[in-house]
């Protein structure tokens, strides 16, 4: 069935990108977020983000009329959950804003509704899902992951996970592009899932079941965390061996076979640097590699700050400069950002003054503005005072 109408909620980096792109292809959209700063800019045609061309198709959509926003969920065919999945103290996943925004479109539940959750989620979390749908709706039937196998769904709402799988600077486009996983809790949910991302999707759709799509968005994102933290463990290696790193790397990727990566400053953002995690806390005795792998890209800033630190201890009244302060170039997400926390460090030492410059924001996480205002300048890319 054709489903036209759409609730998203959340409206960050994904939520909003794919509820404008929604709404650019002909789907009825609402956008929900709890922000009321998010919900004026959204819903007077502007972005709270930076993301190449975003404005323009945000603009687009609410001009049209077919992309609304509030922060209230309304009824509608299909439900998308976009909201954070940060983690809690000791690394455990909080999923409180998944569970806040499944329960708050339950109301508006209707027979034939679609929900499918976006944000990347431990495994089983898919299934909770469709668990708090049932406890706040008992008049509804929902999907039983036991009755995967059988044809004949008796849900009367399916609920399926289709992970996000898209690069920041890129999204727009890989929104579209890029292949997608699609599980459901039953079967049911899994066709009409992948029926729904057939419509706007031009990679192609694979159907699994909802703890196999969690998992597999979750392993991508450990890969990449695991080979970063071979470059990391081998920058800190050849640091103390007396090697250059950088020539190591480009002699030993001469080998047909060998691809190493680049080392850096630590992992940042909200899905290498988080998901792993998710996978550590669902089997702690079993995920010991990746376990050791998060712990040494964790450890990596200290590092940088500690030589930055000998460094500037050599001159007399040191300028350290802190050229970008998100995770990776060009985009305004500062979530985990190594090179944030290397300037809060490096600044409530008092080694030096300590020049913070971020073109892509006008104001910082609340870690860079606790620092200490004599020990830090703060600046956006055109030399404006940054919030502090």
């Amino acid at each position: 069935m054709t489903r036209r109408t759409i609730c998203v909620m959340g409206l960050g980096y994904i939520g909003l990108p794919t509820a404008s792109l929604l709404a650019t292809k002909g789907f009825d959209v609402h956008g929900m977020d709890v922000n009321p700063r998010v919900v004026e800019t959204v819903g007077a045609g502007g972005i709270h983000i930076t993301e190449p061309e975003l404005d323009v198709l945000v603009k687009s959509a609410v001009q049209s009329g077919r992309l609304t926003v509030s922060s209230e969920a309304m009824p509608a065919d299909l439900f998308i959950l976009a909201v954070p999945t940060p983690f809690a103290d000791g690394h455990r996943p909080d999923m409180h804003f998944v569970e806040e925004a499944t329960r708050s479109i339950a109301p508006h539940l209707q027979q034939g509704n679609l929900v499918i959750l976006e944000s990347t989620s431990p495994v089983g979390t898919t299934e909770r899902v469709a668990q708090w749908l049932g406890e706040e709706r008992p008049d509804l039937r929902m999907p039983q992951p036991e009755a995967y196998a059988l044809s004949d769904s008796v849900a009367d709402v399916l609920v399926a996970h289709c992970p996000e799988r898209v690069l920041p600077g890129q999204i727009l486009r890989e929104l579209v592009g890029n292949d997608r996983i699609v599980g459901g809790v039953d079967e049911a949910s899994t066709e009409a899932a992948a029926e729904f991302y057939h419509e706007f999707v031009s990679g192609e759709v694979f159907c699994t079941n909802s703890r196999t799509a969690e998992l597999v968005k979750l392993t991508e994102n450990t890969f990449r965390d695991v080979n970063i933290a071979l470059a990391n463990e081998l920058s800190l290696i050849c640091d103390r061996l007396d090697v250059d790193v950088w020539e190591l790397i480009e002699l030993a990727n001469r080998h047909p076979r060998v691809n190493l990566l680049r080392p850096g400053p630590g992992v940042g953002g909200h899905c290498i640097a988080v998901d792993p995690w998710f996978i550590v806390d669902s089997a702690p005795e079993t995920a010991r590699l990746i376990r050791l792998a998060r712990e040494t890209n964790d450890a990596k800033p200290a590092f940088v700050v500690e030589r930055t630190a000998a460094r500037a201890g050599r001159l007399r009244d040191p300028v350290i400069a802190c050229l970008g302060l998100a995770y990776k170039e060009d985009i305004d997400d500062l979530r985990e950002s190594p090179a944030a926390l290397i300037t809060r460090r490096l600044a409530e030492q008092g080694v030096g003054r300590v020049l913070a410059v971020e073109p892509n924001t006008h104001s910082l996480g609340q870690n860079i503005r606790r620092v200490p205002a004599a020990n830090c300048a703060l600046r956006h890319g055109t030399g404006r005072n940054l919030t502090c």
